[in-house]
């Protein structure tokens, strides 16, 4: 039979329906764009649960000067930890107890903690100098507790969250004070390192941010005044005035830390390097402000292995 163009056309039209779908172009799908991370909140922190402690201890007659000793199982001699506390300094936002899981955690590594509390803006005799003198106490108080709960206190290392980082990086530095400071300690208990989740270092730096962040004057407050009015003072409280500090540092933020902005951990690791500490900084990825305290998130393992490194005398890598 003899084809016509019509039929022709009508062939064409039937071979192009039967083609595959796959041999038609298709538009690129858009590649996958991560989930940003759903970060910890202080409700978080709070709600981890702890045990008690093998023993509290006063190292002070106010009601606010004890510590919980939490030690490992075994006859020692054990490391410690010191721990300290944040909540933007202020007697109502955070205490001891944010900091007891990692407290349960680092006893059941082998590792003793000392987890203090102390005065803060807000209780009488806190700010200056009341909450530095507290938190040089309660650490100097190990000396009390070293024989009987077997601690070894050639290989102490400090660890502070939040505010409880700057106060953990002002111990490392007490040593450096001139004896005429109202902070100023004659003996200050020797420590192997000095750990600061997320805690400022220069307090003359970002006030506006932290005390917009914190809801209130706490950094003015804690200071009893401005780096005007009472430089001393800031130039005292503040690690990167009394750099170098001699002690190994890890300085923890996370990619997502909103307290501490990063180019201020990055401005003082320079320093600190600068004046020939031993430091490093670690940046956490899908981090915020609570997890590098929370034993419970990625973060716990490389600031655990960082404490361990510290205890040893040595810069974690």
């Amino acid at each position: 039979m003899q084809s016509t163009p019509r039929s022709l056309a009508l062939a064409a039209v039937a071979l192009l329906a039967a083609l595959p779908a796959a041999c038609t172009r298709s538009t690129p799908s858009p590649p996958d764009v991560a989930e940003p991370p759903r970060l910890m909140t202080p409700a978080d922190l709070q709600a981890l649960p702890s045990r008690p402690p093998t023993r509290r201890d006063s190292y002070g007659p106010d009601s606010l000067r004890f510590g919980e000793l939490r030690v490992p199982d075994g006859p020692g001699p054990h490391p410690v930890a010191v721990l300290i506390h944040g909540g933007c300094f202020k007697a109502t936002y955070a205490d001891r107890r944010d900091l007891a899981p990692m407290g349960d955690t680092l006893a059941a590594e082998g590792i003793a903690t000392w987890n203090i509390e102390y005065r803060r803006v807000g209780h009488p005799g806190g700010g200056w100098p009341g909450t530095y003198l507290d938190v040089g106490r309660a650490v100097d108080h190990l000396r009390t507790l070293a024989a009987e709960h077997a601690l070894d206190l050639s290989r102490v290392v400090v660890v502070g969250h939040s505010a409880g980082g700057h106060l953990a990086m002002w111990t490392a530095a007490r040593h450096r004070l001139p004896p005429e400071s109202p902070i100023y300690s004659a003996d200050p208990l020797p420590i192997r390192g000095v750990v600061n989740l997320a805690g400022p270092v220069d307090l003359t730096a970002n006030i506006a941010g932290y005390q917009s962040l914190c809801r209130d004057s706490v950094i003015t407050g804690l200071m009893g005044g401005t780096p005007e009015t009472v430089p001393e003072r800031f130039a005292h409280a503040s690690a990167i005035r009394q750099l170098p500090l001699g002690v190994p540092q890890l300085f923890v933020i996370g990619d997502h830390e909103d307290f501490v902005p990063r180019r201020f951990a990055e401005a003082y690791v320079r320093a600190a390097r600068a004046a020939g500490d031993s430091i490093r900084l670690l940046v956490l990825p899908r981090t915020g402000h609570f997890e590098v305290a929370m034993p419970t998130t990625e973060a716990w393992g490389p600031i655990a292995k960082g404490m361990r490194s510290l205890l040893d005398g040595r810069l974690p890598r």
